[in-house]
């Protein structure tokens, strides 16, 4: 739900989110109409869409919220090459502030997770060592580095 100072821009993000993914497609569109204030007219009562075959919806909220997006949520890319990592990265990453450890946050305030799926792996089959040696490397990323965690998984880094 796009509320506070992002309340109004629910159709902008969806609509640069399917610009970023390959696979997406906007499903479906619901604007507020005249008379449905405090919504202004036009602004999206409700959106469907899907970013690569997920599902999901966006709203836009004009009335007073004690909420807003933050790190509580994040959507996790599982990226196979450094490639993948760096095209997200350049894409969707809008507040250097805000990145560290593969985390980023994209101009709406929504925080994205871009993982490289060979990290899951070393975490998930490695020795205690290897686990904490990737774990110590991938603490000073901030976009991750593939080939840096594999040095590191294999203690020459």
């Amino acid at each position: 739900m796009f509320v506070g100072s992002v309340c109004g821009k629910a159709e902008q993000a969806v609509n640069f989110w399917t610009s970023v993914f390959r696979e997406a497609k906007v499903d479906a569109i619901l604007r507020f109409g005249k008379g449905e204030e405090p919504d202004k007219e036009g602004t999206l009562k409700y959106a469907a869409f899907s970013l690569l075959g997920q599902e999901f919806g966006a709203m836009d909220s004009a009335y007073e919220h004690s909420f807003a997006f933050n790190e509580a949520i994040s959507f996790i890319l599982h990226c196979d090459t450094q490639e993948e990592i760096d095209y997200y990265w350049k894409k969707l990453s809008a507040v250097p502030e805000a990145e560290q450890c593969g985390w980023l946050k994209d101009k709406f305030g929504l925080s994205w997770q871009i993982v490289p799926t060979a990290m899951d792996e070393m975490m998930r089959k490695g020795s205690k060592e290897q686990i904490m040696r990737v774990t110590e490397a991938f603490l000073i990323m901030k976009k991750f580095d593939i080939e840096s965690l594999k040095q590191a998984y294999k203690g020459s880094a």
